[in-house]
């Protein structure tokens, strides 16, 4: 079991595939373990570096906030650990957030950004509809079965098999959070602001987002990409935040396309 380490926080990590380094970054109160839909994809022709964030997963639960730069200090120190000098960085969710945040920290460690169903926070963000906002807020009253599936209707297409979903939640019971690490992520998505930065960015990126997202409004993507200079922008048809499982083959080929074709023209 391989921890990185960032100021006397454990991090947990694995790796899967070989060739150029990909890491991921998954999303509020997601494990690593959620990249079961892309990971081996991209495994095929990849090393995928995944890990757990602070306060999820096999990784350390510590007290207070966690901000975004925070985060993607703990990502570069799992790339510290795995002895990668340069990724290909994919975040989704929260995940694009602090992937956001890394390639702004760390510009010279990334081959090439791809941000899913993410935003880039502070006063410009779209926020989600009421009712999102007030079941994330609720989650830590909720019981683990409750909270599950309250966040179903935000997160995924109406048009997703029930089965896929049931998939989807048998490995998140698998690794719950605590209230206090679901509490100290979401605190640290509320205090970041990375809007008036992005075009700083100069790294590669690819936009990918649910056109039907209600948990982060498609709005969000398209804000992002246009602040990114020369960034891609795909908006999946029938897909929710969770696109990855709404139309995983759809969105596994888009990425796949862009990760190979950083990979034939290396920046």
């Amino acid at each position: 079991m391989a921890y990185a380490e960032n100021r006397g926080v454990r991090i947990h990590w694995d790796e899967q595939g070989q060739g150029a380094p990909v890491l991921l970054i998954m999303g509020l109160a997601y494990p690593s373990c959620m990249w079961h839909r892309t990971r081996p994809i991209l495994a095929e022709h990849f090393r995928t570096v995944a890990f757990d964030n602070r306060g999820i997963g096999k990784s350390d639960v510590p007290p207070g906030s966690y901000p975004v730069p925070q985060m993607a200090a703990d990502a570069a120190a799992v790339l510290d650990a795995a002895e990668v000098e340069r990724a290909h960085v994919f975040g989704v969710s929260m995940g694009g957030m602090i992937a956001q945040e890394f390639a702004l920290q760390y510009p010279k460690r990334v081959r090439s950004l791809i941000l899913g169903c993410t935003a880039a926070g502070g006063p410009t963000a779209v926020r989600a509809e009421p009712e999102a906002i007030q079941m994330l807020m609720s989650r830590n009253k909720m019981s683990p079965d409750q909270a599950l599936e309250a966040s179903v209707p935000f997160i995924y297409d109406a048009a997703t098999p029930r089965e896929r979903i049931d998939e989807d939640l048998a490995l998140r019971r698998s690794w719950l959070p605590t209230p206090e690490g679901y509490t100290a992520q979401l605190q640290g998505i509320l205090g970041w602001e990375g809007y008036s930065r992005l075009p700083e960015i100069t790294a590669p990126t690819l936009v990918i987002h649910g056109e039907n997202d209600r948990l982060v409004p498609p709005e969000n993507g398209r804000l992002v990409a246009g602040r990114i200079p020369g960034a891609k922008l795909v908006m999946i048809p029938h897909a929710s935040h969770l696109f990855s499982t709404d139309q995983t083959e759809f969105s596994n080929s888009i990425i796949l396309d862009f990760l190979e074709q950083q990979t034939i023209t290396p920046q």
